[in-house]
């Protein structure tokens, strides 16, 4: 019986105990006692296993106690990984420090006082979890008092701020080693504050609470820190020297979060479905960090799930369903004309070049577009394809990932776009169809594209899709696209619920020169003639029917009446 896929497991004890398929990081462990650092910043997009390896980090690393203060043995989860054969000096750190565990992810509120409240929470567990050193006389009753008002979330403001400090502190004391801080996902308060409008004082909080447990913590034996994006030093870690970052732009940790393509090859043939790589690649590859090529990991484990169960089923895009799409809606709904042709070549297949800098906000994010691309970049909607340097600027070249993304990108156009046509007055354009005017007609159609993303190359399908929806606002009209009627398939008919009101047949082609869109448009008007099309609608009784034809040339559009 083949291994199950740990779907929405997050812990690396509860994978081994339970017999699921590991893509084994263990390395990262060594890793990071090769490189000593004291703070270890490390960023990722979302759902690229973080949040496993830091709980891999602390089940190696923890001296851990039950509530009666025995000790737990986690040698196990090891005996057969990676790091267990790389030796005592390795392994003889295995189970010997006090670790503070702490995620982040539950700040996501919709207002500051929830957010707290939220994050308070979340620390008062983390006290709980260590609550066996209440039991001794290790601590004096003063802190005991201060240790049980955080955990029972009594403390005032000024401790809750220096709650990671206190807590190592205690630890420090009961254990007499220094403690391992691991901190995951420590940008998402961040990020919601920033969309939901509490910005500053989320992030005066988050600064507090970082500040005393990492800057000049005599108890600190080192720090693990994840999240999403880099937030800048002046922002959050203020005069944190000790700092050390490794984003997806760095060598460091490169192969440690996502899958590499030897561990996705290897997942593919365990699980006999060998013939669905090339799929899979298109779909999921395409990130690459540091000078490692990289999956995502949380699409691929969905993938694999599916395909043993039916192994015909379509690919989609299961990372958008877990991952923010903010900051690409937001992108989309404020692009000038500008971003709207850059989006358009990203989703072409084609390359744009943006300045990269890592050290912003999530309040510098309107300063500027580059920053956006910036924040597209680092949360994984964008790759890097190369790169060149100018005097002290980096600049990037950057392409969309692959068809997962690109399908986050078109749904996100479709949906504005849907929105925009709710929101726009189209009665310019009905009036110009009804009054016969063909100028007005096509200057509306053509102003309205100028508007738009367009993600199909300028295929037919595209202005048939962006027309039907313009139409669809019509009070008047039912829009009947590409049904039968004569003796071929008109694009699209309109027609009023009497048929004593009118109808009109409107017949697109598309041409990829600008100087023959006057025939191309004569010969979509020769095709309603010759094919009949208004056969079907005398026939139901309509007298009064127009006919227009439509050419379309890039964003332009021109419009010809039958008889003109």
């Amino acid at each position: 019986m083949k291994k199950m896929i740990p779907i929405g497991y997050e812990d690396i004890r509860e994978l081994i105990e339970h017999g699921f398929y590991y893509v084994d990081k263990t390395l990262m462990i060594k890793e990071l006692l090769d490189n000593r650092a004291k703070v270890n910043l490390i960023t990722r997009p979302r759902r690229f296993g973080k949040t496993l390896n830091q709980s891999m980090i602390r089940r190696f690393f923890e001296l851990e106690l039950d509530d009666n203060g025995r000790k737990i043995d986690n040698g196990y989860i090891f005996k057969d990984l990676k790091i267990s054969a790389c030796g005592e000096s390795y392994m003889s750190w295995q189970g010997e420090y006090p670790v503070i565990n702490l995620s982040l992810k539950s700040g996501k509120q919709p207002d500051y006082e929830m957010a707290y409240a939220s994050l308070i929470d979340e620390i008062a567990k983390e006290y709980k979890r260590h609550s066996y050193i209440l039991g001794t006389d290790k601590l004096t009753e003063e802190e005991k008092g201060r240790f049980r008002a955080l955990m029972e979330r009594r403390a005032g403001k000024l401790d809750n701020a220096k709650s990671l400090e206190f807590l190592s502190y205690c630890l420090s004391k009961f254990h007499q080693k220094n403690v391992i801080i691991l901190i995951d996902e420590y940008d998402v308060p961040l990020e919601n504050a920033y969309f939901a409008g509490f910005y500053d004082e989320m992030i005066t909080f988050i600064r507090s609470l970082f500040e005393s447990a990492l800057k000049t913590n005599q108890n600190l034996e080192f720090a693990v820190v994840t999240g999403c994006l880099r937030i800048s030093r002046e922002s959050i870690f203020t005069g944190l020297n000790n700092l050390v970052i490794y984003s997806v732009l760095t060598p460091g940790y490169s192969d440690r979060f996502g899958f590499t393509e030897e561990e996705v090859k290897d997942m593919v043939s365990y699980y006999e479905i060998e013939e669905k790589f090339t799929e899979l690649k298109e779909w999921y590859d395409g990130y690459c960090f540091g000078n490692t090529e990289i999956y995502n990991p949380w699409s691929i484990i969905n993938y694999v799930k599916t395909a043993t169960i039916d192994i015909n089923a379509f690919p989609k895009a299961y990372w958008s369903n877990t991952s923010s799409n903010s900051i690409v809606r937001e992108l989309v709904e404020n692009a000038d004309f500008e971003t709207k042709k850059e989006l358009e070549s990203l989703i072409a297949g084609e390359t744009i070049e943006k300045r990269v800098h890592e050290d912003i906000t999530y309040g510098d994010i309107h300063e500027s577009q580059d920053n956006l691309w910036n924040f597209l970049y680092f949360t994984g909607y964008l790759k890097s394809t190369g790169e060149r340097q100018i005097g002290e600027d980096i600049f990037l070249e950057l392409s969309i990932p692959n068809a997962e993304i690109r399908s986050i990108y078109r749904n996100m156009i479709l949906t504005w776009y849907d929105k925009k046509v709710r929101r726009s007055d189209t009665t310019p354009l009905f009036r110009a169809i009804d009054s016969g005017d063909c100028e007005a007609f096509g200057d509306f159609i053509s102003e309205q594209l100028l508007d738009t993303i367009s993600f199909f190359d300028y295929a037919e399908n595209y202005y048939h899709g962006f027309l039907t929806g313009l139409l669809k606002t019509s009070k008047k009209y039912s829009v009947w696209s590409n049904r039968e009627s004569g003796t071929g398939r008109p694009d699209i008919i309109l027609k009023t619920p009497s048929v004593r009101g009118s109808a009109v047949i409107l017949e697109l082609k598309i041409t990829d020169d600008f100087s023959k869109m006057k025939d191309v448009c004569r010969e979509a008007l020769k095709q309603i003639e010759e094919k009949n099309y208004e056969a079907g609608l005398r026939t139901e009784g309509y007298s009064n029917i127009k006919k227009y034809g439509l050419c379309f040339y890039r964003k332009e559009c021109l419009v010809m009446k039958t008889g003109a």
